[in-house]
């Protein structure tokens, strides 16, 4: 999996060498965002910061689709000068609500334009992906659906000429105050329309982008929406939300809110390998610039975390033979969870007392018996003393694949552990039979 930051919330666009350079310590890839970069120059060169007949500066974008490869260059320019990586473009313009499309023939052509004109940019920037909403039209569901096939196919042409692929994303609505699902928040909806659009484009041009907060937001269940789009999903943005609104907060710093047991749980099931877009603004736009290369590093370090729980099935199929380390409640989540389908040849563990027994039907060895291992096969280590045990094999000279395994998110929860915490916790407050009064 790639990790690639969003420049959102830590850089300006009008003195941006901070910002990135700041990323830059951390990640290498970036999110190209055409909005901010078109807004601002928009806001700022072309002096449309005041309403001007009531219209503000996104009209001008609107208005002038063509200038948005030249308004581009400059800012590419100084990313790639960077030797950032560009894999994902932000092709999202939030345009005035339009009516009934016959209603609107001129503007929703200017909207198709400027969607054009970001393909093209963002394909010769060099992104795979472009994330595009679909325009906002108050009409009926089937007129919808009409308007915006014709709107996405429009862009198959500058697509396929640069080997892009357009990513739909779910939206929300504001109802009376409240929060409602909208376009391609239902995951069957959105499958749908992919299918529907790559079958009409007689190829594979459109897929889906998963923003878990989003889902979050909505209230969704996110394991049973990544395992029904699947493999329609082609990259995934990571950041956390209030409850409360529109945020990007930094993933797992904000309590409980975000079910990240099921995200994590579906991404395994579909073999998820795409970019992760870490997009943490509202916690970056309230954070000091002092401290912001500090955050942007533990932010790399909370995508690294989270692309190792993501792949750790994926991690399994890359081994043909496996051993664990490690016989205890690590070993026994693993054969609950994975035994039967990855079996290892056995396990072992720095106990001695453990030496020569089972453990959940694996044979418990020495660590010496590791030394015997056919080269291709991996060492899993099952114990959170994960580097300490690393250096150990290291020293004896194992030098086959050591990775580390993790029972934080298994795809199912099992008891035994509970039990073991229970009996254990009645010895301890009542002693032994011999004991007891």
């Amino acid at each position: 999996m790639e990790l690639v930051c969003s420049p959102w919330g830590i850089v300006s666009w009008e003195f941006p060498n901070q910002g990135l350079n700041d990323i830059r310590r951390s990640f290498d890839s970036i999110a190209l965002d055409i909005g901010g970069i078109a807004g601002y120059h928009a806001y700022r060169i072309e002096g449309w910061r005041k309403k001007k007949d009531d219209r503000s500066y996104r009209h001008w974008i609107t208005e002038n689709p063509e200038k948005v490869g030249e308004i581009l260059m400059p800012f590419l320019s100084v990313i790639k000068g960077k030797n950032f990586k560009i894999p994902v473009a932000y092709a999202n313009f939030l345009p005035p609500r339009l009516g009934k499309k016959e209603d609107n023939d001129d503007l929703f052509e200017s909207i198709r334009k400027l969607a054009e004109e970001c393909v093209n940019a963002a394909g010769k920037a060099g992104c795979r992906y472009i994330i595009m909403r679909p325009p906002a039209v108050g009409m009926g569901d089937r007129n919808i659906w009409e308007a915006n096939k014709e709107y996405y196919l429009s862009l198959t042409t500058a697509a396929k000429k640069y080997g892009a692929t357009i990513l739909l994303e779910s939206q929300y609505r504001l109802n009376n105050g409240g929060v409602i699902r909208g376009l391609c928040a239902n995951p069957y909806e959105a499958s749908k329309w992919v299918d529907d659009l790559n079958e009409a484009a007689g190829f594979e041009c459109f897929g889906f982008h998963l923003d878990i907060g989003t889902y979050s937001f909505l209230g969704q269940n996110m394991r049973d929406a990544a395992v029904i789009l699947g493999d329609r999903i082609k990259a995934i943005t990571l950041r956390d939300c209030d409850g409360m609104g529109d945020t990007a907060i930094l993933p797992f710093t904000f309590g409980v809110r975000t079910d990240w047991l099921n995200i994590i749980r579906g991404l395994r099931e579909i073999s998820f390998d795409g970019p992760i877009i870490m997009n943490f603004a509202t916690t970056a736009s309230v954070t000091s610039p002092m401290l912001k290369p500090a955050l942007i590093k533990y932010a790399r370090e909370i995508g690294d975390f989270f692309a190792w729980q993501a792949d750790m099935e994926n991690m399994l199929k890359r081994y043909d033979k496996r051993v664990l380390f490690g016989a205890g409640n690590m070993c026994r989540a693993y054969m609950k969870c994975y035994g039967e389908k990855y079996p290892p040849l056995f396990t072992c563990d720095n106990d001695k007392v453990k030496w020569g027994t089972e453990f959940c039907g694996l044979k418990v060895k020495s660590p010496e018996k590791l030394k015997n291992l056919p080269k291709d096969c991996a060492v899993l280590i099952c114990n959170v003393y994960y580097r300490e045990i690393e250096s150990q094999l290291r020293d004896m000279g194992i030098e086959n694949p050591i990775v580390f395994f993790n029972d934080e998110y298994m795809p199912s929860f099992h008891f035994e552990r509970i039990e073991d915490m229970e009996e254990e916790n009645e010895l301890r407050d009542w002693g032994t039979d011999a004991e007891r009064p």
